[in-house]
């Protein structure tokens, strides 16, 4: 049976590959795995890209459906960039292979780890086990939701398309400037006007181990999680034990991306009286919003929900 499934997936890739157009463009092609990173790639490459987002920032980056229609701009694609980490280990490896794009295989210039420019946190110093979850053993892969990191990745982007495509070096690196000042300013106001509320309101819960450069960038201390280990649902005993934690600290806001479930969450804001803050998984790629924006977004539904 799997043996079929396998072949019925191979046949649906191939007659998409087969049905898809030649067209002749001179701009580079560049995939994204996530939003974030297509946003940042596409203010990079300004009118010299062509870039798509293989998901959406409804989507748990964890489970994108590894539907055969993605492989059609991974087969074209002169740039692929991934968070890494393993974040997307589980979907687009099949993809890859299934591209038979010898531009983006892991190794070549045509595919960009995004997460090998970033200073990583949550890195395990200890040996993990499954028994611990879903652990990511080279760190946490939630970086982009922290400018500083977003401008890091930028100036990556901008070197390898400048290595592809040399004509337009200088826009791509003038770009990724331009994008690397905004960031600063930004992680510089925010942290600011975070620094400005009382210490005893700066405490979240959060219901995945994903907000951590947030929450470090910003000052805000994270008391626990819903999920008793990385991956692992919530549990009654653990959330149990998290409403008594978050009445004896009084925490005052449980911190969710708008992607994951949200009744656990929201019964424990019920007995706790904390704010429920959801906040977007990624930027609106497919409508045009930018990646500092996206940022913006969070850190302000964040911070009215940390206000008395």
């Amino acid at each position: 049976m799997r043996f079929l499934r396998t072949l019925s997936w191979t046949a649906a890739v191939t007659a998409a590959l087969l049905a898809w157009p030649a067209l002749a463009e001179a701009k580079v092609k560049v995939v994204a795995t996530l939003p974030d990173l297509a946003t940042v790639a596409r203010e990079v490459g300004g009118p010299d890209v062509e870039v798509t987002a293989l998901s959406v920032p409804t989507q748990d980056p964890h489970f994108v459906d590894a539907r055969p229609s993605l492989v059609l701009p991974l087969n074209r694609a002169d740039l692929l960039v991934l968070t890494g980490l393993q974040l997307e280990v589980g979907w687009l490896p099949n993809l890859i292979v299934g591209s038979r794009n010898p531009r983006i295989q892991t190794g070549t210039p045509g595919q960009l780890d995004a997460s090998t420019v970033v200073p990583l946190k949550g890195v395990p110093t200890e040996a993990i086990s499954r028994a611990q979850g879903d652990i990511h053993p080279g760190g946490n892969p939630h970086y982009m939701i922290d400018p500083r990191e977003g401008a890091r990745v930028a100036k990556a982007i901008a070197d390898r398309l400048g290595q592809l495509d040399p004509a337009h070096r200088a826009g791509y690196s003038a770009r990724a400037a331009t994008l690397a000042t905004g960031a600063a300013n930004l992680a510089a106001k925010e942290a600011k006007r975070f620094a400005s509320l009382p210490s005893a309101r700066k405490q979240v819960v959060v219901y995945h181990e994903s907000m951590i450069y947030l929450l470090q960038w910003l000052g805000v201390k994270q008391i626990d999680t819903l999920e008793p280990k990385p991956g692992i649902p919530p549990s009654p005993q653990h959330v149990a034990m998290v409403i008594v934690k978050m009445k004896g600290d009084h925490v005052p806001v449980i911190l969710y991306e708008d992607y994951r479930p949200r009744n656990t969450g929201a019964l424990v804001a019920e007995k706790t009286n904390a704010k429920l803050v959801i906040v977007p998984g990624g930027p609106d790629f497919d409508h045009g919003q930018s990646y500092l924006a996206y940022v913006q977004d969070v850190t302000n539904k964040l911070f009215a929900g940390l206000q008395p």
